[in-house]
């Protein structure tokens, strides 16, 4: 029991590393100047569409690359709950809770997914703040879990 709880930490720290990086990305992708219709020929736009390539191009490896690390997280953490018993039974309302945080933090997750889409077709609408403070959500859903599994408060 103690590997798989060892590897469910390793796991959800990774998959945190990059829902924490991610929106990062979009903060540098919004701030990319985009060239009006019928300019660009410039070597400015040249370097402007280098950079936005290059980052998109990060944003999609690193999107890419956590899903299954937060599939290894889940299964981990579904065999400690459902296989040893871990929140199981009464006087574990603090697992209901967490279990809803992590369904929050996988939409949170396919909605980066659909961030990077509109990046990718030039579509974004927002600014580099509102990514700034999208930024944060994952920090607060990790602190909500972390508070859950150790205190255990209800």
């Amino acid at each position: 029991m103690l590997w798989i709880k060892a590897l469910h930490i390793v796991f959800v720290t990774s998959w945190f590393a990059g829902l924490f990086y991610l929106p990062r990305i979009f903060v540098n992708l919004a701030q990319v100047p985009t060239a009006p219709d019928g300019f660009g020929l410039g070597e400015a736009a040249a370097v402007h569409g280098a950079e936005r390539d290059r980052l998109l191009g990060m944003a999609r490896r690193l999107y890419r690359f956590t899903h299954p690390l937060m599939g290894l997280a889940l299964g981990l953490g579904l065999w400690l709950w459902l296989g040893v018993g871990i929140g199981l039974g009464p006087g574990n309302g603090w697992m209901h809770a967490k279990l809803l945080i992590v369904v929050a933090l996988i939409g949170y997750q396919l909605y980066c997914g659909r961030l990077l889409k509109s990046f990718e077709r030039g579509q974004n609408q927002r600014s580099h703040l509102w990514y700034r403070w999208f930024n944060e959500v994952p920090v607060f859903g990790l602190l909500a879990v972390c508070i859950l599994v150790v205190v255990k408060p209800f």
